[in-house]
């Protein structure tokens, strides 16, 4: 495991960054991964039990039935797609915590461990785990350098590490001032210890890093050292995986003070594995100690040798125990760790003899395997002849200090109690060496749990105060091994819980943090995912307790125990049968959440109950010399003949009867108790390999540890919610650039992120927005990844593109400007070459070097005047340091003779300094001899006041021994005396049986067959006759007994059958009204559906008629073309229209028969006869309704046929029927109004029939609540209709188990009526129990005596402790005396520093002054803050004055907004001239391609005349050179040249000026060309991408009109549908008619005391608003309060807005949220006051109030609905309380039935005793009888327990359908919340329309407007065009002029 390297001493720690983070490098190879995020899957490999990466080829991922094609390499493989699993991106190669992994599957799980394994980081985060890894190898992890780094830091801030859980558990402990544990669990071999080693570590060296060390004490850390060697060589033991394995689990608590300091630790260990003592697989050993105590470094411990002194040689095969399987390790040397194991018991403060003892014992366990029994002849008689020193017997008593002939005796005939009487009994060989095992095993687990004691008592300091603690679990994981047994489903059992503890916590965690981001969530509880496991296990009749119980049973075996486990148990479904395939001999599995495990049942009842042999533990208790032996089994209580025991069987376990599993479920539940209390931390360590190979992995076993260490059902747990993550600020950052104005358009954070996830197509529900975080479902941050990377890759390309041209371009400008640079070189050397012979050139070179020169005579004379200067000062210097030297003597001599001044002077002040110093030094050497003295003296009075209470305690301790002795002699003579007594009778006793055996013996040989024969025949006769009478008399006295209760029996029979009878017909009446409840709601259902079809078709074609309607004027050019088809349609339009009316004729006739079917209710009431005939004849009517449906359907196909051939063209056909649709629609909404009414009608009517029946008829009360339930669930099914099938479904289940129960009922009664004569057996028990509680109640009253004792002494020691303070107080007297001598002396002496203590005031002084000034400032800062306060309060003001308008503008706007149809017919005329400007536009398009078409060809002709321009201007360049070049040659005077020269110069400058002019000049051309050019492309493209856009917009409605009519289709076939259903609806209802007008007078008198409710409730608003306005007027008194008022009123307004928030989650907060009521309420009371501050929203308030005035009217309506519901569930809760009550009422019965019962057996019980006693002579058959009767009785008293649970549940049941009714109200006003809702977002689509009208229009005006631009830029074009053609025929003309001159 994992360990710090080895450093030098004093060389620095190593560099621990590659073990934490990956590098750069790594990184960087990582990204560079092939990765296809549509491909790239993991799929399964075979040879390695892991998985490879692979490439879809085809398949759907999505189904998981579906088969894919994968090419690993140039392999194909298929696969379904349940068993491939999605590669993540790069990005989240070895990523830090698994949960982020944006495909969470077991391959991508592994691949990530795999990894950073691989990459040498062996810590990893998987949620609330951190994943630990065995390295095999040591890594600079777990140094003071890595400590520096996660101290004080957040796990999120940091690399994974398990200090990095520490520290945090460290912190949370201080900070919530709440214990903390930390749970580590895995594998044997998995670094448990090591990981638990290094997080007591760290929190030692965390919280003694600051402190000072103690030099008498050592640290935390070294005492953990010191313990480790013993419970190490005591605890662990090789196994298969693990050469040195704790073979217990262990809870350490690490104690901390207040302030975070350390105050002690100690060890509560688990599960020790007591079967590795006494045997061990091959592979295996046992543990270390006994291996240690043959090694050579024991002869040096102790005189004689260590093994000497355990009676133990040096052959460890001499102990069959310890030498089954491995005796030597080659990675452990024995000899070192007994060495280290000697230095530990040294350490930790063990006394010699305990030391020796704890080894002398561990070696008689050992040498207990030796001890061979023999068989005594042919008895079964076990015995053992030879018990000296030098045989193992021998040496096992000398080791455990008894008599070896007394503990053989003991171990052959133990001594059990019969009655009142101790006798032997014989133990065969087998049982005796069992006895002999268990003994051994009990010695060492009580001698390591003692070891244990010891350690805690030397790790905690008791003087310090310990607050809180950190605590870490060490205990093995979940097992699944080829043979599991007992300690296997033991430890499962505890992993299964710490499971669920992690699960709940886990999400409880995750929850809460939904819940504080305000993200919406259901909670739910994942702990309850493994409850059915541990109900198995912990239920009344579980595993556990058949366990138990079959314990205690003396003949229980495993068969037993199986059969009762199965037959309790099979029907579960977590209660496997066995399907093992490594342990053939399996009894049964078990479900666990970490897979399924096969359990062998083989010898757990014996290892459960442990069995110990009393007599050999009293022996030891008696006469064991080795006091650790009697110190262990002091709390056993053995076989002492002074107090009755039970009848002391040999295999009760000590400590009263305690088995194993009762041990151990209770020390479990303490540990989740500890655990539950704690905030737990969670550690999962895993084994790589099984070779111990570093860097090597096997998937398989990874894979397996995983699912059992619970990490997978961890990442499951996580995908049911968001495990993904991140903060706004991060999102925004990485994902800002797939929407930059998106996030920019808001400064919300919710806002933006929806506004950018809504425009990439993101789907809401992959994702949730909370206060600070982004939260994403499993997978969903995989697609914003690819969406960034494709835009990071582009931009990446670009940039590249960017460098390289930039780079390039640099190289074409350099080569650029060296080509420039060689034409100025070749044209200079030209010009040069041209002139060198020029007499002027030849003067200028040969003087332009004098040019410039200084002159040397001027420089010389400066230089002179600078030489003068300086050596002036030079002078003066020099006077002045002589008179500086003159002066400096002088002050020498003054110096000397102020020297000598001064040590005169000196020489008497140091005379007083050193005799002040000598005082000083002699009161301080007083002052420490007094301190000394003062010091001795308070020990001395301590150590008098210490001698005295010892003496007193002695004196009385010392009376008491003496006694004692006196009382021990007297005994002892006494014993003495009767033992010489003893001895003589037994000596002639024996000499009799001698003499008698001689006789015997004769006798035998002379007589033995007749003799023998008649011995027996007389014997068998006496006996049977003895049996006879014997057993004559116990069934006289069980028939007795069994009448009674077959009397009580029968009574109980028929009461249950007339409670049988009576529920099946209330069940039967309850399944008939079921039925009828049904239809009604499936018609209501599929009225239902109609309706909202209906409305889902008219909300499509109201959206689409307003698309549609843009379109009509362009369709209206095809009107005269398609007329004829028009009239077809027309017809077809007819033909529906008659249909409609059919219809409608059919609806009234509907209505008509439901009149008719309310007449029919009553005779419908209670006749199921006339019922069933009712629903055949309804059946056939539905018969006749399909085939009508049916008919109209094959009708409506041929019209939709025959449109559908003749819809040649769309478009005409869509502007008819867009007229038909509206009046169509306004029909339907008719209609619709109407069938709501009357649906409306008819639920109010059907409640009123039901309450009437249900007050008038109460036999039918429950058919009629069930009437009323299944209306309830129907109110409620608007938002949840797949909620009544479920419940339908649990009802049948329950009604089919109630069934099941009934037939079982009916079989235990059979089986009791059988089984009559067995009952008196289980009255044993029943004594038992009575026995064990009077022995109880003995022992109670013994601890009480002793406490008595102990408050009389802690009174005595309070006695002596007031002595002990009076004379304290005197010593205080005497000490205040000493200190009022040392303050005189004190005061005398500070005189001489008064002078200091005035110096310090002054400045205290000035300091206090300073402090006062800095007050003053503060003070003014202060007021300005205040008045920037008030300002900011004044503005507060204004804001809500300014809301109050905001809401009063709102208001008009939301009036305005129903103007909205007037504005659509507006915008269509808009629109409609928008689309004849367009076609203008269009045609003005093409007259601008021709002009521009004009405008290039001119274009063409002008850079035409550019280029001869240019030619010509070469020509005269040309010209110009040759005339240079006659100049030169002609040699003309320099006169002449030069003006030839000016005149040629001018002329190029003009010609060089109107070149440039028209250069320009076509430049500007050009560019006026090319921005034509653009601008109309623009045009083009703008126009032709409008045309597209208006050509989809109409194919688009083509569509969608061809749809809307499919979708008319459909729902005039629905219309049809629902027609025949309310047909049969009407037929159902025909009964219900004669009392829907009694239930309509009810309802209208119900709804006339409504109104009156509300005028009520209206006079109330009134006089509130009277009171309003008079607290108004003291707004004045109120004003100096204002500022505190607006505070609260804020604060309240912020817990107002937190409350609708929290308003979901109240209904599981009732409870608490009562209290808070109440508290609120009292803060209400005292906060009367504020009222007045409510008069600034009394303007708010008018508003709504007025509002409230309009909305009054509508919600009258939704309030008398809701008054309705509110009065059905006061009644349903009425009935269920009604019923609870009765169930209570039935438990009741039950009880009082079973103390009957109770009290029948207690009778029963006596005349057993009687009987018990003749029954122990010869009653064997009778006992065999009993025993089955018992058996039966049980099975009958299990029954009854499954009765009571069943009523338990239906009590469950009540009040679980009384929550679901209070919820059902809570969520009818959840629906008016969500209708205000949508009202609200449907105004907001009418504000966005308007938007895009706005923005269509303006569109339409930039259009506009760039026409304009266009035609004008056209025409200057076309202008300057014409002036360019001018201006080049006027330069061509001055060229061809100057060329001609």
């Amino acid at each position: 495991m994992p360990g710090h390297i080895k450093l030098v001493k004093g060389q620095a720690d190593p560099d621990p960054t590659e073990f934490l983070v990956p590098s750069i490098e790594v990184k960087r190879a990582d990204q560079q991964k092939v990765y296809d995020s549509k491909k790239s899957v993991w799929v399964a490999d075979p040879k390695t039990g892991g998985y490879r990466e692979g490439l879809l080829e085809s398949g759907d991922l999505e189904d998981p039935a579906a088969k894919c094609v994968v090419a690993v390499g140039h392999e194909k493989f298929t696969h379904k797609a349940a068993e491939i699993g999605k590669v993540n991106p790069p990005k989240f190669e070895k990523c830090e915590d698994m949960v982020n992994l944006t495909f969470l599957n077991d391959a991508s799980v592994f691949w990530n461990l795999k990894t950073r394994y691989q990459a040498k980081m062996i810590h990893t985060y998987s949620g609330l785990f951190v994943v630990v890894v065995n390295p095999y190898k040591r890594y600079p992890i777990y140094t003071h350098r890595v400590c520096k780094i996660y101290l004080g830091k957040r796990r999120n801030e940091v690399p994974p590490h398990l200090w990095a859980i520490a520290e945090t558990a460290y912190r949370n402990m201080l900070q919530t001032k709440k214990n903390n544990a930390m749970l580590i669990t895995g594998e044997s071999g998995a670094g448990k210890t090591e990981n638990t080693k290094k997080v007591i570590t760290y929190l030692a060296m965390v919280a003694t890093g600051a402190g000072k060390k103690v030099e008498k004490k050592v640290s935390l850390e070294d005492q953990i050292v010191a313990t480790n060697p013993i419970l190490e060589s005591y605890g662990n033991a090789k196994t298969a995986r693990n050469d040195n394995s704790s073979r217990f689990g262990k809870f350490i608590r690490i104690h901390f003070t207040q302030s975070g300091r350390l105050a002690g630790c100690d060890i509560v260990s688990y599960l020790l594995e007591k079967s590795r003592i006494t045997e061990q697989q091959s592979v295996e050993r046992s543990y270390h100690i006994f291996y240690q105590l043959l090694q050579p470094y024991g002869d040096g411990i102790c005189d004689g040798g260590l093994r000497a002194k355990c009676f133990v040689s040096n052959d460890i095969y001499d102990y069959i125990y310890v030498s089954q399987g491995k005796t030597s390790v080659a990675s452990i040397d024995d000899n070192e760790e007994l060495e280290y194991t000697e230095d530990a018991f040294g350490v930790i403060g063990f006394e010699d003899w305990e030391k020796f003892d704890c080894y002398v014992l561990t070696a008689g366990v050992m040498t207990c395997g030796g001890v061979q029994y023999i068989q005594k002849g042919r008895d079964e008689q076990a015995e053992l002849s030879d018990t000296g020193i030098e045989t193992f017997a021998g040496k096992v008593a000398a080791a455990f200090g008894v008599d070896a002939a007394a503990m053989v005796k003991a171990f052959c005939k133990p001594r059990i109690k019969v009655g009142t009487e101790w006798v032997t009994k014989g133990q065969t060989v087998e049982q005796a060496t069992g006895s002999t095992g268990g003994i051994a095993r009990a010695i060492f687990d009580r001698v390591f749990k003692w070891l244990i004691e010891k350690c805690n008592d030397t790790l905690i300091d008791p003087s310090l105060k310990k607050a809180n603690f950190c605590a870490v679990l060490d205990i093995a994981g979940f097992e699944i091994f080829e043979y599991n047994g007992f300690e296997q489903i033991s430890i499962n059992f505890v992993n299964e819980k710490l499971q669920q503890f992690f699960n709940h916590h886990m999400f409880v965690v995750e929850q809460e943090e939904y819940v504080k981001e305000g993200i919406d969530w259901v909670m739910v509880d994942f702990g309850m995912d493994l409850a059915a496991a541990i109900i198995m296990f912990e239920k009344p009749m579980g595993i556990w307790a058949i366990l138990e119980e079959e314990s205690l049973f003396p003949k229980a075996t495993d068969k037993s125990f199986e059969e009762k486990l199965k037959a309790a148990l099979g029907k579960l479904p977590v209660f496997l049968k066995p399907a093992s395939k490594t342990d053939k001999n399996a009894h049964f599995g078990v479900s666990h959440y970490a897979g399924v495990v096969n359990y062998n049942v083989t010898s757990w009842l014996e290892k459960n109950k442990d069995p110990v042999n009393e007599t050999v533990v009293e022996l030891f208790k008696s006469t064991s010399t080795c006091q650790l032996l009697k110190h262990l089994w002091r709390d056993h209580p053995g076989q002492p003949t002074i107090t009755p025991k039970d009848d002391g069987k040999k295999k009760k376990k000590g400590g009263g009867g305690k088995t194993v599993s009762s041990v151990y479920l209770v020390s479990l539940s303490e540990l989740m108790t500890t655990l539950y209390s704690c905030e737990p931390h969670f550690v999962r360590c895993l084994v790589p390999n099984t070779h111990k190979k570093p860097g090597d992995v096997e998937p398989p076993l990874i894979m397996h540890q995983l699912t059992c260490n619970g990490v997978l059902e961890g990442i499951r747990i996580c995908m049911r919610g968001f495990p993904n993550r991140m903060p706004y600020s991060d999102f925004k950052m990485r994902y800002a650039c797939l929407g930059q104005a998106e996030i920019a358009s808001s400064s919300d954070n919710k806002t933006a992120v929806y506004a950018l996830m809504d425009k990439i197509a993101f789907d809401r529900e992959r994702y949730r927005l909370g206060h600070t975080l982004v939260f994403f479902r499993a997978g969903a941050l995989a697609g914003l990844e690819e969406g960034r990377d494709e835009l990071v890759i582009r931009w990446v390309r670009f940039i590249q593109g960017e460098v390289f041209k930039r780079v390039r371009s640099r190289v074409y400008e350099k080569k650029r400007d060296q080509r420039e640079l060689i034409k100025v070189a070749q044209r200079n050397f030209r010009k040069f070459l041209s002139m060198r012979d020029w007499g002027w050139f030849v003067i200028i070179q040969k003087t332009r070097g004098m040019i410039g020169m200084p002159n040397p005579e001027e420089e010389l004379r400066l230089l002179e005047e600078k030489a003068n200067a300086t050596y002036g000062e030079y002078k003066s210097a020099l006077d002045v340091t002589a008179d500086l030297e003159s002066q400096m003597g002088s002050l020498k001599d003054e110096i000397g003779a102020m020297s000598k001044q001064l040590s005169e002077e000196q020489g008497n002040v140091s005379e007083y300094t050193d005799r002040q110093a000598k005082a000083l030094s002699i009161k301080a050497e007083a002052e420490c001899e007094l301190a000394k003295q003062q010091n001795i003296l308070v020990s001395e009075e301590d150590s008098r006041a210490q001698l005295a209470g010892e003496v007193k305690a002695h004196a009385g301790s010392i009376g008491a021994v003496k006694k004692d002795m006196g009382d021990i002699e007297l005994a002892i003579t006494k014993v003495e005396l009767e033992k010489g007594n003893k001895d003589h009778t037994i000596k002639v006793l024996q000499d009799e049986v001698g003499e008698q055996d001689e006789v015997i013996n004769k006798l035998n040989k002379e007589k033995k067959h007749l003799s023998a024969t008649q011995a027996k025949s007389s014997e068998d006769l006496a006996s049977a006759e003895e049996k006879v009478a014997h057993l004559s008399q116990v069934k006289s006295q069980l028939e007795s007994t069994l009448d009674q209760l077959e009397g009580g029996l029968d009574k109980e029979k028929k009461s249950r059958a007339n409670l049988e009878k009576a529920k099946r017909k209330v069940e039967g009446d309850l399944k008939m009204a079921q039925d009828a409840v049904a239809d009604l709601e499936r018609a209501k259902r599929e009225v239902e559906g109609v309706i909202a079809n209906k409305e889902k078709n008219n909300q499509l074609l109201s959206a689409k008629l307003d698309d549609e309607q843009s379109l009509v004027a362009k369709a209206q050019k095809n009107i005269k073309e398609l007329q004829g088809r028009v009239e077809g349609a027309e017809e077809e339009l007819e033909a529906e229209r008659q249909a409609r009316a059919q219809a409608e004729r059919q609806r009234s006739d509907l209505a008509r028969e439901i009149d008719q079917l309310g007449e029919r209710l009553d005779e419908a009431g209670g006749a199921t006869v006339a019922q069933v005939e009712l629903n055949k004849k309804r059946e056939s009517e539905i018969v006749k309704l399909r085939k009508d449906v049916e008919e109209t359907n094959i009708s409506s196909e041929s019209v939709l046929s025959n449109t559908k051939r003749k819809q040649g063209d769309a478009v005409a056909e869509m502007t008819e029927q867009i007229d038909a649709l509206q009046k169509m629609k306004a029909k339907i909404d008719k209609d619709k109004t109407i069938i709501m009414s009357e649906i409306a009608d008819a639920r109010a009517a059907t409640d009123e029939v039901l309450r009437a029946q249900a007050s008038q008829d109460k036999s039918n009360k429950a058919l009629l609540d069930a009437l009323n339930a299944t209306n309830k669930k129907v109110d409620a099914a608007n938002l949840t209709l797949g909620d009544y099938g479920m419940s339908k479904n649990k009802i049948a289940n329950e009604n089919s188990e109630l069934l099941r129960i009934v037939g079982d009922l009916d079989n235990n009664l059979n089986m009791v009526a059988k089984s009559k004569s067995a009952l008196g057996a289980q009255l044993n028990d029943v004594k038992a129990l009575c026995d064990n509680e009077a022995r109880e109640r003995q022992l109670l009253l013994g601890k009480f005596r002793n406490l008595e004792h102990e408050v009389d002494g802690a009174k005595e020691a309070l006695d002596e402790e007031a002595a002990g303070r009076e004379n304290i107080l005197r010593l205080v007297a005497k000490a205040e005396g000493d200190a009022a001598l040392l303050r005189q002396k004190y005061e005398v002496e500070a005189v001489a520093k008064g002078e200091e203590l005035e110096m310090t005031k002054m400045k205290l002084t000035a300091r206090n002054t300073e402090a006062e000034a800095t007050i003053d400032n503060l003070s003014a800062k202060l007021t300005q803050v205040e008045k920037a306060k008030g300002k900011i309060q004044g503005e507060i003001n204004e804001m809500t004055a300014s809301l109050d308008q905001a809401q009063v503008v709102n208001a008009t706007m939301e009036r305005k907004a129903k103007a909205f149809d007037k504005t659509i017919t507006e915008m269509k005329g808009k629109v409609d001239r928008l689309s004849f400007e367009l076609d203008v536009s269009q045609k003005e398009t093409r007259n601008i391609s021709s002009e521009l078409f004009k405008v290039k060809s001119a274009y063409e002709e002008t850079a035409l005349q550019l280029e001869e321009v240019r030619r010509e201007n070469k020509t005269l360049s040309n010209e110009i050179g040759d005339i240079m070049d006659q100049i030169t040659e002609g040699g003309r005077s320099i006169h002449e040249i030069d003006k030839i020269r000016k005149r040629l110069e001018a002329e190029k400058l003009e010609l060089q000026s109107a070149l440039e002019e028209a250069e320009a000049t076509l430049e500007q051309e050009e560019n006026k060309v090319l921005r034509c050019q653009m601008e109309l492309s623009q045009v083009k493209t703008e126009t032709d991408r409008r045309i597209a856009e208006k050509d989809e917009e109409f194919a688009m409605v083509r569509k969608n009109q061809a749809k809307a009519l499919d979708s008319m289709q459909a729902a005039l076939e629905t219309e049809a549908k629902g027609k025949a259903e309310a047909l049969r609806m009407k037929k159902k209802l025909e009964a219900d008619a004669a009392d829907l007008g009694l239930a309509l007078e009810h309802a209208i008198a119900g709804n006339a005391e409504t109104q009156n409710t509300i005028k009520k409730y209206q006079l109330q608003v009134r006089d509130a608003q009277i009171k309003v306005d008079e607290e108004s007027a003291a707004k004045s008194v109120a004003a100096d309060d204002k500022v505190n008022a607006d505070r609260k009123a804020a604060a309240m307004q912020n817990a107002l807005e937190e409350g609708r928030a929290l308003l979901e989650t109240a209904d599981r907060q009732r409870r608490s949220a009562e209290q808070e009521l109440a508290d609120t309420n009292e803060t209400l009371a005292e906060l009367g006051n504020v009222n007045q501050s409510i008069s600034a929203a009394k303007r708010k308030l008018e508003s709504e109030f007025n509002q409230l005035g309009g909305d009054l009217d509508e919600m009258s309506n939704e309030a008398r609905l809701s008054e309705d519901k509110a009065a059905r569930s006061m009644i349903d809760a009425a009935r269920l309380a009604d019923e609870l009550r009765c169930e209570q009422d039935v438990a009741m019965c039950l009880e009082k039935d079973k103390k009957l019962l109770e009290a029948q057996i207690k009778d029963a019980g006596a005349r057993a005793d009687e009987a018990e006693v003749n029954a122990l002579k010869g009653g064997r058959k009778a006992m065999i009888k009993m025993e089955t009767r018992i058996r039966e009785l049980e099975s009958e008293l299990d029954a009854e327990n499954r009765r009571n649970g069943d009523i338990f549940k239906n009590l469950r049941k009540s009040e679980r359908t009384i929550k679901e009714l209070t919820f059902a109200s809570d969520e009818d006003k959840k629906n008016h919340e969500r209708m205000q809702a949508l009202i609200d977002q449907l105004q907001g689509k009418v504000k966005s329309y308007k938007k895009q009208i706005e923005e269509a229009e303006e569109i339409a005006a930039l259009n506009l407007a760039k026409y304009r631009k266009v035609a004008g830029a056209l025409g200057d074009a076309e202008a300057a065009a014409d002036a360019t053609e001018q201006a080049a025929a006027m330069r061509k003309a001055r060229a061809r002029s100057a060329s001609l001159v």
